[in-house]
């Protein structure tokens, strides 16, 4: 009895440990197929668009072209949607090390970099390729750094278009047609100073309750890009869209300082590289989301209307003048100095 009970629990442990191989090989077939090969560097991005979004989609280019300047041996895995949490959180997440990238505006950053606050300010660019030049120059390049004291690395700058006045009733047509209204505002001081200097009313109000914030009246119009007017449907309720573009914020993308300094030099490179070439591509979509925005708000009878931008942009030259941080007004006469 003995030496059968010896041989029976000799064959259960022997089954038990074939199983356990069996089963541990059947994992690792599965990380293999699902996560690539087993020296793959895997980093990960979090945002909170939409996978439709421009900004998503050249993330998706800049990830299989990581994987194809790597050889494979790196890769992006990019959660949508604020699946791992706010812009903020996501940015908290890049400075211990638990994040390696993120979609952020610029204009989230301010608390973090304060000289980001620039991009807020009204008609700091004269024009769509001034903008350019200043962030493709030593200025951008110079902001994408600034974070590092922060664990924070800027990559690329993605194209988030410029912020326009809209209204239900009224078209903005000049600064004066702000006077009395109610205009919807992000909550940041830049932002209520600006609409305060037009003579307007900046009511700041969460950008999930506007639509029906302007559907019941609570305010008159808003201002955002072109793609998030149209994106939104805003245009069922504002029939009026002015191309004062008084702000233009970039979104960055941002990485973890401490994630980067752990990658080789050659690796960082092949970073670089593939961020740039999304940038590119963004850029190209947004325009072409732009016109199709556009072309969409005019379908559903929004009228749109090309403005007197200097004439806005006196309005808020006051605004300008009272800055007294030395740091920001010292960025502004470097922006206004690019050609």
């Amino acid at each position: 009895m003995n030496r059968a009970w010896s041989s029976f629990v000799a064959g259960l442990l022997i089954g038990v440990l074939v199983a356990t191989v069996g089963f541990a090989s059947f994992l690792r077939h599965q990380s293999s197929s699902g996560g690539g090969r087993a020296d793959q560097k895997v980093l990960k991005l979090g945002h909170g668009l939409d996978t439709n979004h421009p900004v998503h989609v050249a993330m998706e280019s800049m990830k299989t072209r990581l994987e194809a300047l790597s050889g494979g041996t790196m890769t992006v895995d990019i959660y949508p949607s604020a699946v791992l949490g706010s812009e903020t959180e996501c940015i908290e997440q890049l400075q211990n090390g638990s994040l390696a990238m993120t979609k952020t505006s610029a204009a989230a950053l301010e608390n973090f970099i304060p000289t980001m606050a620039v991009f807020s300010l009204p008609y700091v660019f004269r024009d769509e390729a001034h903008y350019w030049n200043v962030l493709e120059g030593d200025v951008g390049e110079e902001l994408l750094g600034a974070g590092e004291s922060k664990y924070l690395r800027g990559l690329c700058y993605y194209d988030a278009g410029s912020r326009n006045f809209y209204t239900k009733t009224d078209p903005i047509r000049t600064p004066d047609d702000l006077k009395g209204k109610k205009i919807r505002v992000m909550n940041s001081a830049t932002a209520i100073d600006m609409v305060k200097a037009m003579g307007g009313a900046p009511t700041p109000i969460a950008w999930g309750e506007l639509y029906s914030a302007l559907a019941q009246g609570t305010v008159d119009g808003a201002e955002n890009n072109a793609p998030s007017f149209s994106t939104n449907k805003h245009y069922e309720v504002c029939k009026h869209f002015s191309l004062d573009g008084h702000s233009r914020i970039p979104d960055m993308l941002l990485m973890s300082l401490p994630v980067w300094n752990r990658l080789s030099e050659q690796e960082q490179k092949w970073l670089q590289q593939a961020a740039n070439e999304s940038a590119e591509l963004q850029r190209e979509l947004w325009r072409k989301e732009t016109e199709a925005a556009l072309q969409k708000a005019k379908e559903e009878g929004v009228t749109i209307y090309d403005v007197d931008v200097d004439a806005f942009a006196a309005k808020v030259q006051p605004m300008l003048e009272r800055i007294d941080n030395a740091e920001i007004k010292a960025m502004l006469e470097r922006i206004e100095n690019v050609n």
